[in-house]
């Protein structure tokens, strides 16, 4: 079987097949696991591609090829983190007396590495509010290198515009980044709508399982692609053989599994919107959703993340996500089964409170990453958790 044209087949066709022929030497079908540190050279400095595993190995070649192709890019490096990819990012394309724009509404860990690592280097890292094109364009300095964007959002689920903050990004000659593990490949291709450079914590959706911990960066085309593998090589925050054979096996049912996401975190969002326990529920395929419009029109699908406010404050959530039964109480997202954790006491308390209150993580909100299992299962266990709530209240 010889490699696919990326452009003549369809997403999942590619997750199963781009970059993962049968093995030439035995035929098997699955990509091999070359658990090997190193590799034989024919002469010295002669090899056959690969000589050191952290600089590459092809396992790890046939996952960055896989992405590369999902998301329309030209080139992908895979980290042993979603942060690891960021790191390596950030000491590649930045330097001191930089300044970088960044959504206010970002993944924890994005905003502790920011603000508590990176700043101290003489990095100047702003946090705007990334849905309004203006603000952002008011704040665009001399000094200002990149655009850093999540959409949807990390816990909120706000929607940014991403071909505004392209064009904005055009007209300063800036870097945009865009991290898409919320909506995975399969729901948003950012690189189709102008965006430089795709940031994913593969651990989430991609590796899908909950059972491996890994990042990648996806190129638009070869403009930073020299500096990032040379950092990429020398920083060495890279997966090792198992893991990128891990998450490759996981890229293989992401279309399968996304739609199943989509379609029960649909359904539950609708039941909940409708219940008395529940304050407000944040799904971008709500109607309800302030940027329900633009969702439809830069995602392909609304993915698996639900935001929610129950009646009450950290009591009524505490007792909400310790009453259920189907969901388990921990942070990560994106796995088959579905998860509940408390950003303001999780994921994202590394931000401090006045600043967490600022954008909207309150002591109320839960974030839900839902699973595949049966919708009604879902429904029903939600339901006699949020009945709890309301019971408490009464009290």
């Amino acid at each position: 079987m010889t490699e696919l044209d990326p452009k003549a087949y369809q997403f999942a066709t590619l997750a199963i097949h781009s970059h993962q022929a049968p093995d030439p030497e035995t035929g098997a079908v699955i990509t091999p696991i070359y658990q090997t540190s190193t590799f034989e050279q024919q002469d010295a400095g002669k090899h056959k591609g690969y000589d050191y595993s952290r600089s590459g190995n092809p396992t790890r070649s046939a996952l960055e090829g896989c992405l590369a192709d999902l998301e329309g890019g030209h080139h992908a490096l895979c980290f042993a983190s979603g942060l690891g990819a960021l790191t390596t990012l950030s000491m590649a394309l930045f330097k001191p007396g930089d300044h970088i724009l960044c959504g206010d509404d970002v993944y924890g860990g994005t905003y502790r590495f920011f603000d508590k690592v990176f700043r101290p280097y003489g990095i100047d890292v702003e946090f705007v509010d990334f849905t309004r094109p203006d603000l952002v364009r008011q704040r665009v300095r001399p000094n200002t290198k990149a655009l850093y964007l999540e959409t949807p959002t990390n816990p909120l689920l706000k929607l940014v515009d991403i071909e505004a903050m392209v064009a904005i990004a055009k007209s300063h000659k800036l870097i945009t980044i865009l991290d898409n593990t919320f909506a995975s490949p399969y729901f948003q291709r950012g690189l189709a709508l102008g965006v430089d450079i795709i940031l994913h914590s593969t651990t989430k959706y991609i590796g899908g399982h909950s059972d491996v911990v890994g990042g990648a960066l996806i190129l638009k085309d070869d403009t930073h692609a020299q500096a990032l593998r040379f950092h990429q090589n020398s920083l060495g925050a890279t997966p090792d053989p198992f893991a990128s054979w891990l998450t490759l096996r996981g890229l293989k049912t992401l279309a399968l599994r996304m739609k199943a996401h989509e379609a029960n975190a649909l359904s539950l969002a609708q039941f909940m919107e409708k219940h008395p326990g529940v304050e407000s529920v944040i799904y971008p395929g709500l109607p309800s959703h302030p940027q329900y419009d633009l969702a439809k029109r830069q995602m392909l699908g609304f993915g698996g993340m639900i935001a929610v406010r129950v009646k009450g404050g950290l009591d009524e959530a505490r007792t909400f996500m310790k009453s259920l039964k189907l969901f388990t109480l921990a942070e990560s997202l994106g796995g088959v089964e579905s998860l509940v954790e408390h950003p303001a006491l999780m994921t994202h308390a590394s931000i401090e409170p006045q600043v967490r209150n600022a954008i909207g993580i309150t002591d109320n909100l839960v974030r839900m990453s839902v699973g595949i299992e049966d919708a009604e299962d879902l429904k029903r266990d939600v339901a006699q958790a949020l009945d709890k709530v309301l019971a408490l209240a009464k009290v």
